[in-house]
């Protein structure tokens, strides 16, 4: 069986309030047949996230001038715990989709990366409970009524789910509320979500989004046939990778990332990573196929 993908592409996102490269900033990872056609990596340092955008949409561009199809890995959440789009009241039939649309219409993000991630989570805070949570950190100069530094209660059974079943078989993801401190991937949600959404709309329906739009099921050559990329969430911690000496540990999670999917794509076993695990239960898929979202290689 071939492949299913001929380039595999991970970004590592970051919720930098100021221009940064080296550790803690943007990375984007590529790994793709060269002009001898061997698999070979290059790496991508933006200072931005504008910039990031700029270069990844160059990346998907060649690639498909190249009619190469690519899997682009995102290490931050593509959707937010089960409940979260009723609870805001939002509209629509599709729980992903209008969470993805409400934060498009909330999230400013500039080109020198100066956000409004604490005022969108606060804003979020403030419509859900009226309190400081279930968003939480930021730094004290930042805090809100709405939006504390420090998480102020822990969730309850009335509340939203702290995880999502994807965190949780993952066993050590960091939840989506945290906006501040290492780890903050709720931070990078908010503001990455309106970019893939972005890539999204300038590709249609040749950029598809697991498992949201694709089913949370193994793939096939079939199910890609007219897709160009397939976006994914990924968390390369997961694969406790080993850099070389004096590597910064984001490009060393990206290329490992990529190298990882390629060898399993060789091997014909990645299209099996986009389904469940086969004690996963029924209302776990469902939730993830509507809102959640989940990350490959999770449980697997």
């Amino acid at each position: 069986m071939p492949r299913l993908f001929s380039a595999y592409v991970i970004v590592d996102w970051s919720a930098a309030a100021k221009p940064t490269t080296g550790a803690d900033s943007v990375w984007i990872g590529v790994l793709k047949r060269d002009i001898r056609f061997r698999m070979a990596f290059e790496s991508f340092n933006p200072a931005t996230r504008a910039e990031a955008e700029t270069r990844l949409n160059a990346i998907l561009d060649d690639l498909k001038k190249r009619s190469e199809r690519a899997l682009v890995g995102f290490d931050f959440p593509l959707g937010f715990p089960r409940g979260f789009a009723s609870a805001l009241n939002l509209p629509g039939e599709t729980p992903w989709q209008a969470t993805w649309d409400q934060l498009a219409k909330m999230v400013k993000d500039k080109a020198d990366n100066t956000n409004n991630r604490f005022g969108v989570g606060s804003e979020i805070n403030r419509r859900l409970t009226g309190g400081p949570f279930p968003f939480w950190g930021c730094p004290p100069k930042d805090a809100l009524t709405t939006l504390q530094p420090k998480r102020t209660r822990p969730h309850g059974p009335d509340d939203l789910p702290e995880f999502r079943h994807a965190d949780v078989a993952a066993k050590g993801a960091a939840s989506i509320w945290k906006l501040y401190y290492n780890g903050s991937v709720g931070g990078q949600a908010i503001l990455g979500i309106p970019f893939v959404r972005r890539l999204k709309q300038a590709r249609g329906e040749a950029f598809r989004v697991w498992p949201f739009e694709t089913g949370f099921k193994p793939l096939t050559e079939a199910d890609l046939d007219g897709v160009d990329v397939v976006a994914a969430e990924v968390y390369p911690s997961l694969l406790k990778a080993q850099g070389a000496p004096g590597e910064v540990k984001d490009l060393t999670q990206v290329r490992t990332t990529a190298e990882h999917f390629a060898r399993l794509d060789e091997a014909n076993r990645l299209g099996a990573l986009f389904g469940p695990d086969k004690a996963a239960p029924a209302d776990a898929v469902l939730d993830a196929e509507r809102e959640e979202g989940w990350i490959l290689g999770a449980g697997a």
